[in-house]
């Protein structure tokens, strides 16, 4: 497995294909880069390096005790991006991982970050508090903490269920989809993922929107479930050089139900 270990140890698994301007992929919790399989395989036929990675304590990644927090995420990602000499690069983020992009390129992507692009993103703050009267409210990650801490197994089989839509009127759960999702989750850490949900529910990403010069694409599902769609033009509107994507009835899980609009998407916009 190619891997490199952090300053405090960690080691952290990542897939690096092709050559061409590279596409760093950033996934959700509590998945692993497995779950960009449709983006990997896509980009690389169109010519790009497609890289993408196990956050701490998801996947193949180490398990550390320590580190489960955004800052610690925006580092790894800084330290994987200087062991392969990354530049001009474009990151892709989807759900948490849409925040990790914006943390890293707020704090590190000078000089080699291009242009971002931010899926079902849980930017800019979620959780509601008197600053942020519209967020979602404290008892729904406590309830999604208490899940993930006392019965994982059967709360991550359940969770795909909001997670993709299949909750909706003429939808239908797609098992091989459930099971993966299942199978990625299930690889990680409980720790990790525990101490994941503060570091996605409760961090601030509006200081680093709004410092941000590149290109940043916003893409949010109207009938999101996880992240609410409110959230996308909140960030977008703290962006210098931010562009929305909405779509009608997409769920959360977007890149993998509907990969080949979103994939077309992310081309234009590499490409514009």
């Amino acid at each position: 497995m190619s891997t490199i270990t952090v300053k405090d140890g960690t080691q952290i698994y990542y897939k690096d294909w092709g050559t061409g301007q590279p596409i760093v992929f950033h996934h959700g919790w509590p998945l692993s880069g497995d779950d960009w399989d449709a983006q990997m395989m896509f980009f690389l036929k169109q010519g790009f390096r497609v890289i993408a990675h196990d956050r701490r304590g998801h996947g193949r990644s180490g398990q550390s005790s320590e580190g489960n927090n955004m800052d610690t995420y925006a580092a790894d990602v800084a330290a994987l991006t200087e062991a392969l000499d990354l530049k001009d690069a474009i990151h892709v983020g989807h759900s948490t991982g849409g925040g990790e992009v914006i943390r890293y390129a707020a704090k590190y992507g000078k000089g080699r970050i291009a242009k971002a692009v931010i899926i079902s993103a849980v930017t800019p703050v979620m959780i509601q508090k008197e600053s942020n009267p519209e967020g979602v409210p404290l008892s729904v990650f406590d309830e999604i903490r208490q899940g993930t801490a006392s019965n994982r197994a059967q709360y991550f089989y359940d969770f795909p269920i909001p997670f993709y839509g299949w909750n909706r009127e003429g939808q239908t759960v797609q098992e091989g989809i459930k099971h993966n999702w299942w199978r990625q989750g299930m690889m990680g850490s409980v720790l990790a993922h525990h101490d994941g949900i503060k570091a996605f529910s409760e961090s601030d990403f509006t200081d680093d929107l709004k410092s941000l010069e590149i290109p940043v694409l916003v893409l949010h599902g109207e009938d999101d479930q996880i992240v609410p769609y409110a959230q996308a033009p909140r960030a977008a509107a703290l962006l210098k050089n931010g562009k929305l994507i909405a779509y009608p009835g997409f769920p959360h899980g977007m890149p993998t139900t509907e990969a080949e609009t979103i994939n077309k998407d992310i081309l234009a916009f590499i490409k514009a």
